[in-house]
Order: structure tokens, then sequence, then C-alpha cells
């Protein structure tokens, strides 16, 4: 009778598990086979801790702690580690404009804007990469490092960069007015970034050379956004009473031509002592006709940033 001997490599699995510690601690929880080669824990032993139930497969070559709990952008996590797969994350952090960023449909992913999720990762790369994988797909593109920010502990596009990044990657207009939408309502977007940024877009979406504006005025128009839904949304919130909402919106009057379209649709929703200050301090009404959509949006964004204060009790 023989009895099945298995072979070890010279580290053993408790010492492994000590020196990836010291890793995955710093990402996530994750480990790269190259990251854990470097440290002289072979492919064979990491094989086996995963199937001793102590590591899981996340993607090609990227392993997890079993222990540490799972996240909602783990793939995503795992994906970026594996397009660098030697360096650790923490130090791939530190220069993020050359670093390879998270961009289009993946950065809306993570901004939480749209639903765009197309079933791969979206890279851009100051240099140029290809990917045998399917589920990776690299762009050449060199970003401002003003447009790169941490999103999830991840380099992504800005949310300005990643809305116009959806314009010329992605093309309908209408997905990526959902995703503005979002933005917009959601968080602090700045418009005239965005401008700037779609403006090398607009010729090819049928406006004028450059015309950022137009273009910014189509996905506004697609998207739906006006002063009156959000200045109902606010006033229609029990804890933004008549004395809180005059608190915040009061600054806001000092461009009355910016601010007429909120006030009056305060006005038509509670007929309030605040309301009714918040209209008389915006003055008379313009009778030059609508706002401009960017200025509107731009009171909107106002507006919602006191809903948030007040909402999060910090007001």
């Amino acid at each position: 009778m023989y009895q099945l001997v298995r072979y070890y490599p010279s580290m053993k699995s408790g010492e492994a598990l000590g020196v990836l510690a010291g890793i995955t601690a710093h990402q996530w929880g994750m480990v790269t086979s190259a990251q854990a080669g470097a440290h002289g824990v072979s492919r064979l032993v990491l094989s086996r801790l995963a199937d001793a139930g102590h590591l899981e497969r996340l993607s090609h070559g990227v392993y997890k702690d079993a222990g540490a709990p799972s996240g909602e952008f783990d793939d995503v996590r795992a994906a970026w580690l594996s397009t660098d797969p030697k360096d650790v994350g923490e130090s791939r952090l530190r220069d993020r404009s050359s670093e390879i960023v998270v961009a289009s449909a993946s950065a809306a992913r993570l901004h939480r804007i749209g639903d765009l999720w197309a079933g791969r990762h979206e890279f851009v790369s100051p240099a140029r990469r290809q990917s045998q994988r399917a589920e990776i797909r690299y762009r050449l593109r060199v970003l401002d490092p003003n447009d790169v920010t941490l999103v999830e502990g991840l380099p992504a596009m800005t949310l300005e960069r990643t809305i116009a990044d959806l314009v010329e990657d992605v093309g309908d207009l209408s997905l990526v007015a959902d995703a503005l939408r979002d933005a917009a309502l959601k968080h602090n977007l700045e418009f005239g970034r965005l401008r700037k940024l779609l403006a090398p877009l607009a010729e090819r979406n049928g406006f004028r050379r450059r015309d950022g504006d137009a273009l910014l005025g189509r996905l506004l128009t697609i998207a739906g956004i006006d002063a009156d839904s959000v200045a109902r949304r606010v006033a229609n919130e029990p804890p933004l009473g008549s004395l809180v909402a005059a608190h915040h919106l009061e600054g806001l009057t000092a461009e009355p031509d910016r601010f007429d379209d909120i006030a009056r649709a305060f006005t038509a929703q509670f007929a309030s002592d605040a309301a009714k200050r918040l209209a008389e301090s915006s003055g008379q009404s313009h009778s030059a006709g609508i706002v401009p959509k960017a200025e509107t949006l731009a009171a909107i964004r106002a507006v919602q940033t006191a809903y948030d204060e007040v909402a999060d009790g910090r007001a």
C-alpha cells in the first residue's frame, strides 16, 4: 500500500500567509502573483493557499485574503492592480497623472452616476498599452493632473472629465445625459470645466467647432435638468424649514438673474415668510427670457449644496 505524499516548496503555508499579509494590508486585502513572487511566495504556494480557502482568486494573477471584507468595487481594484502587477498599489498612487487611470463607463460606475456598465474595465494610460484579456481595455490618453482624482481608493477621472470621456467614448448622448443628471444633482459638478472639456467634442456631435456651451446645453435638455425640479425637492424636505432655507439661500440672491427661476419655484411650492423673502430679494422678474441652462445649473448646484448640508446635519 502506497501513501501519497504532497510536495511543498521550502516556504511553509503559515510563513507565506505572514508574508502576504504585509502586502494585502495596503491594497484592499489583495495581492498579485508578481508581488508575491517578489517576496518569495511562488505561484504554486498561492494556488495551494487558494485551494485551502486562505485566498480567493479574483482575476488573472490577483488573489484576495479570504478573511478580508468584500467590496462593491473589488473587481475594478483587482483589474487595476493587474495593469501593473509588480508594483504595490500604495506606491502607484503617489503620481496619479502618470498612472493608469480608471476611465469612461468604469469611472462613471465608481462615481455612481448613470448606468453604463458594459462588462469590461476601462482605463487610460499615458503610454501605449495592449491587453490580451477581453475584460480590460486601454486607451492612450495624457490627462491633466487636475482631471484625475481618487474615487474608492482608485485613480479615476474626475466627474467632469468622466462625462466628457463618455461623450467621446460612448457617443450616445442620452446615456451620457443620464450620468450628467446624476452628477449634477448629487455632486459638486464644475460646469465651467465641463464646458471646456466638451468643446473639442462639439463639432463631431453636430455643433459649431469648439462650442462646448451648445453641447452642454443639449445634454442638459436631454437630461431634463431644470431649476424647478431641484427647488421642489428642497422645499418638500421636512428638515428644510422656511428659516433654514432662507439662511442658506439668501447669499445666492446677489446675482438675481441666476436666482430668479429658483426663487419663483420656491414661492410656488410654499408661501412661507422665508419663501417670500427669497422672492423679494431676488429682485424684479426678468422679461428677457429663459436663463441660460449652464447658469441655471450653477444655481442648482448651490441649492443642492445647501440641501446636502442640512440633510447631513452640518447646517
